[in-house]
């Protein structure tokens, strides 16, 4: 079992108690996280996508897939059928993984890192936010990569509001900024 899913299953009660939920049923767990990376930069180049994808894929633990226009935008210079990004969607035991990954080894070696942005929420309890580069991870070989790129990371909970996700993500150990920024 992953280390980070013990962690929540030992805090679950102690969640329940500060929400002041009744049901165990109702109390919030991490549903799924949506890794992303918007590729429009590298729509033309398809070695620059498969190595985003293949360095995702490294990232995640996960096949990721390329995201296809699926209609022509003349505004943004895109043709149905173009590559314009990269996602996977990690559920049950890699979620975990992953998260625990994140947040005990990737995000204390961010450059200057003053914690993760505390006004992420969606007013529905889900969490996200952007990194700036893949070399964070320390799946990521330097030599292997073509171009330093970004992602979006989404943490999708059962929550029903930010109050609660934001107490759920704090207990697992997301190490969100001092102050209200």
């Amino acid at each position: 079992m992953a280390r980070l899913k013990e962690k929540y299953l030992g805090l679950k009660s102690e969640l329940q108690a500060d929400l002041g939920i009744k049901n165990p049923m109702q109390t919030p767990q991490v549903d799924k996280i949506i890794i992303s990376v918007g590729a429009g930069f590298a729509m033309k180049d398809n070695k620059l996508i498969q190595n985003i994808e293949d360095t995702i894929t490294k990232i995640a633990g996960q096949k990721a897939t390329t995201v296809i226009a699926k209609k022509s935008v003349a505004g943004f210079k895109v043709r149905e059928g173009m590559p314009v990004g990269i996602r996977v969607t990690l559920r049950g035991e890699n979620m975990y993984n992953f998260l625990d990954r994140l947040v005990s080894i990737a995000l204390p070696r961010v450059k200057d890192f003053r914690g993760v942005p505390r006004n992420g929420f969606d007013g529905r309890g889900n969490y996200n936010f952007g990194l700036q580069e893949q070399l964070i991870f320390t799946e990521v070989n330097y030599d292997s990569i073509m171009q330093i790129h970004g992602m979006n990371i989404t943490v999708v909970t059962t929550a029903d509001s930010d109050k609660a996700g934001f107490a759920l993500l704090e207990k697992m150990g997301m190490p969100f900024s001092k102050g209200s920024n």
